[in-house]
């Protein structure tokens, strides 16, 4: 593992391999998310047949994607939805926060979205004398905890109800210590409730957006979403451009994927379709909705027909719940706003891979994300790819060659001619067993054994084993 970039990757890793306490929590909460999975997709046969249609209408997506955005941003507007685009993070906060300013709020609601916390959207409000309040349950617990999501559908994840009913007592003047689930989902309730009707303005995420009619589609359990999207007179709705989808006929497909494969559900228990604002004569929603369109890389992601397949991501999490790295790491180890297998093909490609091109090394390419992704990602694959780009000098993505090496270089320009020449091979094959048991721990060698066997070299090659058995290897 590399560790050239702006954080420490090891060290983060080596604090969360040494908490027992964040394995443990993990361990319970991952396990119980596969099996889910597990139940509610016991057909493999049909399980593969809804793949395949979710990854064809996530492909046709994103090759009519700046049609289908036009299209979009055409019926909102027909529909009474105010469409704001975003080239950068910093522009979508300024736009987000022009309009809080516009109605005067000095807070705002907000339901559960990865891309607002793509831009760091709570720390600029704050920035800006404008209070974020979290209302999905686990987007609360890690507000109260001044943390950041760890998961990219369970936020807090990573804690257990014993810590979140400690830290309710802590943070929430007057609560009583309670490891019970319902009480302390009853705690937040109480807390949040009124703050739905006192708030001027609701945010939220969208996990489909479709061009055909103009709908904005937001899927959640708690009903949260639904409040912050219909109490406060003004919505603002967030989301990456690579979220559109071409007719409503695409949405059924990739919401029974999307559900099963996030949290072994047929359906959530909320579904949300907004397609316009407050219509006269209607009794609630908000009098105005806008739509923040943000693209933060997407384009060029976007240009790179192999790299492209990150955005046929529907931000599920399972890659996450099946990686045997992050399920003994947790999130948080990442350092950036997507953890997991989708965290290391997507940030890189965002931050570049000078800054986040370490990520790409927490994978063991065991091929366990890309077997269970609804999209069919070649998750594996594509790490390969940045892997490359980290040492290639002609490469196209962002901070590509930061790791080129000349004397790496040599070294593998000289493996490739040994393989090429069957003579070197056979003299470096025996040099390898003589030599190889004295070689001094030094370099990569030490790096390898420090927790790894010392490689055993063996005294005969296999062409000697053949030929002594009186094989030919031509």
């Amino acid at each position: 593992m590399d560790n050239h970039t702006g954080f420490d990757f090891r060290g983060n890793i080596r604090d969360a391999l040494g908490n027992s306490q964040l394995r443990k929590n993990l361990k319970f909460a991952m396990t119980a998310l596969a099996e889910k999975r597990r139940a509610i997709f016991t057909d493999k046969a049909r399980f593969e047949e809804m793949r395949t249609t979710v990854n064809a209408i996530r492909k046709r997506s994103l090759s009519k994607l700046p049609e289908l955005l036009d299209r979009l941003e055409k019926k909102c507007t027909e529909n009474g939805i105010i469409v704001h685009w975003a080239e950068t993070t910093a522009e979508a906060n300024d736009t987000v926060l022009s309009i809080v300013k516009q109605h005067g709020a000095t807070a705002v609601v907000k339901g559960k979205s990865m891309v607002s916390e793509e831009m760091h959207l709570n720390r600029f409000l704050l920035g800006n004398q404008v209070e974020p309040i979290e209302t999905d349950l686990g987007e609360f617990i890690i507000q109260l905890a001044d943390e950041t999501p760890s998961h990219i559908i369970v936020p807090a994840i990573h804690k257990n109800r014993g810590e979140v009913g400690k830290l309710f007592s802590e943070k929430i003047p007057g609560t009583p210590y309670t490891d019970v689930p319902e009480e302390l989902t009853e705690i937040a309730r109480a807390e949040l409730r009124r703050k739905y009707y006192e708030t001027p303005v609701g945010i939220s995420g969208v996990n489909m957006a479709v061009a055909e009619t103009g709908t904005l589609c937001l899927v959640e359990n708690e009903g949260n979403g639904r409040m912050c999207t219909t109490a406060p007179d003004v919505h603002i709705a967030i989301m990456g451009l690579e979220k559109v989808v071409e007719n409503l006929t695409d949405v059924p497909p990739i919401l029974r994927l999307l559900t099963g494969s996030a949290t072994g559900q047929l359906i959530t228990t909320y579904f949300n379709m907004i397609t316009s604002p407050r219509k006269a004569g209607e009794k609630d929603g908000p009098k105005e909705v806008h739509l923040v369109i943000l693209d933060n890389g997407r384009s060029d992601i976007l240009a790179d027909p192999e790299l492209r397949q990150t955005l046929l991501c529907i931000r599920c999490g399972t890659c996450l719940n099946h990686c045997p790295v992050y399920v003994r790491i947790g999130g948080h180890a990442y350092h950036y706003t997507y953890p997991g297998p989708i965290g290391e093909i997507l940030t890189p490609q965002m931050e570049g891979l000078e800054t986040a091109g370490t990520l790409t090394t927490a994978s063991s390419l065991c091929n366990a994300c890309s077997e269970v992704c609804p999209a069919m990602i070649p998750i594996p694959d594509l790490i390969r790819r940045l892997r490359n780009e980290s040492y290639d000098t002609g490469g196209s993505v962002k901070g590509h060659g930061y790791k080129a090496n000349p004397l790496e270089k040599v070294i593998w320009k000289g493996w490739e001619l040994v393989n090429r020449h069957p003579g070197l091979n056979a003299l470096s094959t025996k040099m390898a067993g003589v030599f190889g048991p004295v070689l001094p721990k030094a370099g990569p060698l030490k790096a390898w054994t420090r927790v790894r066997n010392r490689p055993t070299f063996a005294k005969k090659s296999l062409h000697e084993l053949v030929k002594e058995e009186g094989v030919s290897d031509e």
